[in-house]
């Protein structure tokens, strides 16, 4: 647990499986304020955040960035400090040598909701550009795009072994976004 004066080294901490044998998040961090570094199949560092749930988080980003989230570093503090968060995450990214995408130029992709429109298939363009469909019919086209984004990326969480289920927010589904009901 870190504190003011005692920020730890990133590389001193252990690698946490992102999903277990069980085929579960780690649940140990279920409600905890903490820092995370996230690291990919090869143990790179993509993305380094702070959450007063880090469990929430965990899962926000599992689902955002599937093929990125294979390992974990955590440190946890008892109270809620922006300061105290910011200053590990900072020092982290700092020992990384090179900042992480997640925490650059790919940063809306790790703390934003899935932009769905954009994997919007040729097909799926043109019967939303019909001009015999009215709003209706559009929020439907894009309600649908969504569904199979999202049916994507749960197939692919399943494959590496989640036993979690996971509900996204269905009012953004019309708007073509993507993100996990709380």
């Amino acid at each position: 647990m870190a504190t003011q004066t005692n920020i730890p080294e990133l590389t001193t901490l252990e690698y946490i499986p992102y999903i277990n044998e069980d085929g579960n998040l780690p649940q140990q961090y279920q409600g905890k304020i903490g820092v995370y570094a996230i690291f990919d199949r090869e143990k790179t560092l993509q993305f380094v955040g702070y959450s007063r749930d880090v469990f929430l988080s965990l899962r926000q980003h599992l689902v955002r960035q599937p093929e990125l989230c294979y390992w974990l570093k955590v440190e946890t503090i008892e109270r809620p400090s922006r300061k105290i968060l910011e200053e590990i995450e900072q020092a982290w990214i700092a020992q990384n040598a090179s900042l992480p995408a997640g925490n650059g130029e790919n940063k809306d992709k790790w703390i934003s909701p899935i932009n769905a429109k954009a994997l919007i298939t040729p097909e799926e363009q043109a019967n939303y550009d019909n001009p015999i469909h009215d709003e209706m019919a559009k929020i439907k086209i894009i309600k649908n795009v969504a569904r199979r984004v999202e049916a994507d990326i749960l197939k692919q969480l399943e494959a590496r072994g989640l036993q979690m289920q996971f509900r996204f927010n269905p009012k953004l589904k019309e708007e073509g976004l993507l993100d996990l009901k709380s």
